[in-house]
């Protein structure tokens, strides 16, 4: 029997990136097969409860699967959006992540995380759906994320801000419709509105 499961869990992990506890122990099997698999070198930790192959492909965007895995609940932001949209020049050493204001702050051995407290509209609205190794990663979309480095412009600079709507907006990947929408959202109107005059001008 010892061999069956072990041979579930080796097909689980081939299928899929990341193999959660969870789901080795919906299978019936015991989940301290992982541990002595771990111990093997057949499989990797890679956060509590969370498991991959040794050799499994890692996309550019790694962190973000790792961090939707393991904070489902949470939005990939600000920074780490911008690089997901690549959009303007900034190489975050964390994963920007907004959480409700009232969640409990989420802890990771890796990838760091930088969380940023979001609550209402802010927080819920403009999230897309993206599927990055396996996993179903949520993110603001690029002109809510434009809006967002607006709003937090005391924490990122406002440099930082103006690249990333300069740089969406010279490759067309945003329309003045939905920046003033995020605008609204984020209570950032009066803020944002001489700089979308001038790029609508």
């Amino acid at each position: 029997m010892g061999q069956t499961a072990r041979g579930q869990v080796l097909t689980l992990a081939k299928k899929r990136p990341i193999v959660r506890a969870a789901e080795v122990a919906r299978l019936g099997v015991h989940t301290q097969l992982l541990t002595r698999l771990v111990a093997e070198g057949v499989l990797e930790r890679v956060g509590r409860g969370r498991y991959r192959s040794p050799g499994a492909h890692s996309t550019e965007h790694h962190g973000l699967a790792l961090t939707a895995a393991a904070v489902p609940r949470g939005v990939v932001c600000l920074l780490s959006a911008l690089v997901f949209h690549g959009i303007g020049t900034q190489n975050p050493s964390e994963v920007w992540l907004a959480v409700d204001r009232r969640a409990r702050a989420p802890r990771l051995a890796w990838p760091p995380l930088r969380i940023v407290r979001f609550s209402g509209r802010a927080l819920t609205e403009g999230v897309e759906t993206h599927r990055i190794e396996g996993e179903s990663v949520r993110i603001y979309s690029l002109a809510k994320t434009v809006a967002d480095c607006f709003k937090y412009r005391n924490k990122l600079g406002l440099d930082v801000a103006l690249e990333a709507l300069k740089d969406a907006w010279r490759h067309r990947r945003v329309r003045i419709g939905e920046l003033e929408r995020y605008a609204r959202v984020c209570r950032v109107e009066r803020v944002m509105r001489p700089y979308l005059e001038a790029l609508s001008a």
